[in-house]
């Protein structure tokens, strides 16, 4: 990667750091870091606070030629022979962003970018921005739930928003390999947390919001304010342009805070608009788009919402500057892993695996199963470990509105108890008073098994909640499990036997 110089000193005077154990020369810093074991030799370890440990308590074996962190951290450092130069500020995450930005020469100067933030929608506004930016010429990288791309290349990272030394490298990288848009979903955690501090947005995007993340944000208003700082004037992590979808009253509140906004919707007035023209088999739906003229497209996603996340992307990618009849040519191609994904094994029912973890996503989704199909419509449904509580009542009535069956399973569980976390989930269910069938199986497997033998022709069951992951989080481990490969092979079996 090309990386500008810059000095340690540099850094203080950027940080408003002082500087313990000065080098007597100036220092270059080309590399910075959270993980000890993998700063590069004479880079920058950023030792933050933790919740069990603070990461000064493992600078000593860092290759690192120098030390970021707080007071906290430098009393730590000092109870060891260690007299690398330390640059210590009151707080590490509020300053890091900058900083890194600093090191890599602020990538994110060097080209557009896109960020996109909501609760949900945020994936699929994405992976559609992508489809069509490229189909109108333009060098795409993407950043987001389902990892990172370079002009369609995977790259390997683990967070929905990386933290700000990751990201900025990664900018970099995208910066060196040529790349014009880099389009990335920004996380209530992320605006929080510091991760894109240093990164300057061209586009500030919203979808819309429901409750989800209460164990991080207090309340859903703190929920909005955290939001709030991609598009408050007074933020310093706002984008230079708003785009935001009112559909919602959330997304009303936040155009009327930014600054000339524009604005998106589906179901009322504003600067770009979409509907529904027709259903088609299999889910596609043509749309008309009302920006800079008027415009039809085929768009190949079920849903209302996916109407909604299309305005969106295609009013971002005008906002931009993009050639709006070659970006919806892209968009036409857009398929999004795990969101309203198909299972066709030649069943004469409809079989879907969906990301919904989200009680207005599980209502959400349902809805537009049930406009697809004559019969009978199932679910299965589960919710996460060490999350959110509160939603898992929800999600079980949501489940119980929507669907004619409803089978409760574990999702990941994490470290909690699998049987409680359903507990709360069947309360839900059984207390929303409908007449949907409601059963009980643990096992995503066999649950998966007992929503495919539900199903008879002209049906449609759903799986929601894991989509595109490949792994199950029960206790500390990480197991394999993907619900598109057990949709199939349930569906397999029992297409063997009939």
């Amino acid at each position: 990667m090309t990386t500008p110089t810059t000095t340690l000193q540099d850094l203080a005077r950027i940080a408003d750091a002082r500087i313990v154990n000065p080098p007597s020369a100036t220092m270059p810093v080309t590399f910075v870091g959270l993980d000890s074991a993998n700063v590069e030799p004479g880079g920058l370890f950023a030792a933050l606070p933790g919740t069990r440990v603070h990461g000064a308590t493992y600078a000593f074996d860092s290759a690192a030629g120098a030390i970021l962190t707080d007071e906290a951290g430098l009393a730590i450092i000092q109870q060891t022979a260690d007299r690398r130069p330390v640059l210590v500020v009151e707080d590490v995450r509020a300053i890091l962003g900058h900083v890194a930005a600093e090191v890599y020469g602020h990538p994110s100067r060097s080209f557009t970018l896109l960020g996109v933030t909501g609760t949900s929608g945020k994936t699929t506004t994405t992976y559609m921005l992508e489809k069509g930016l490229t189909a109108a010429g333009c060098k795409v990288g993407l950043i987001g739930t389902t990892g990172t791309r370079i002009m369609g290349r995977d790259v390997a990272t683990e967070l929905t928003t990386p933290e700000a030394p990751m990201l900025q490298r990664l900018f970099g990288q995208m910066r060196d390999e040529g790349v014009t848009h880099v389009v990335m979903e920004v996380s209530s955690h992320a605006l929080m947390l510091g991760r894109v501090t240093g990164s300057d947005f061209d586009i500030a995007a919203f979808t819309n919001l429901s409750q989800d993340h209460l164990d991080f944000h207090p309340t859903m208003e703190d929920y909005f304010q955290a939001k709030a700082l991609f598009f408050d004037p007074a933020s310093d992590l706002r984008g230079k342009r708003s785009v935001i979808c009112i559909d919602d009253e959330w997304g009303t509140r936040m155009a009327a805070l930014a600054d000339n906004p524009v604005t998106v919707a589906t179901t009322r007035a504003a600067d770009v608009t979409a509907d529904l023209v027709s259903v088609r088999d299999q889910g596609s739906q043509r749309v008309r788009l009302n920006a800079d003229g008027s415009h039809e497209f085929t768009l190949p996603m079920p849903g209302a919402f996916n109407v909604a996340n299309a305005a969106l992307a295609a009013a971002v990618a005008t906002t931009a500057g993009v050639d709006v009849d070659a970006f919806l040519s892209g968009l036409e191609r857009a398929a999004v892993p795990g969101r309203m994904e198909r299972i066709d094994e030649g069943q004469p029912f409809v079989a879907v695996v969906d990301y919904a973890h989200k009680p207005a996503a599980v209502g959400a989704v349902l809805a537009t199963l049930r406009g697809q199909v004559s019969g009978r419509v199932g679910v299965a449904v589960g919710a996460g470990g060490d999350r959110d509580s509160s939603k898992r009542p929800l999600m079980g009535a949501e489940a119980a509105r929507g669907a004619d069956f409803v089978v409760v399973t574990d999702d990941n569980p994490r470290t909690e108890d699998p049987a409680a976390i359903r507990a709360a989930v069947l309360e839900g269910a059984r207390g929303a008073g409908t007449d949907a069938e409601i059963v009980e199986v643990g096992p995503r497997g066999e649950a998966i098994d007992a929503l495919v033998a539900w199903a008879q022709p002209g049906d449609a069951v759903i799986v929601v909640g894991k989509g595109h992951e490949v792994g199950q989080l029960v206790g500390t481990q990480k197991l394999h499990f993907d619900d598109r490969e057990e949709m199939r092979r349930a569906i397999q079996e029992k297409e063997a036997q009939a």
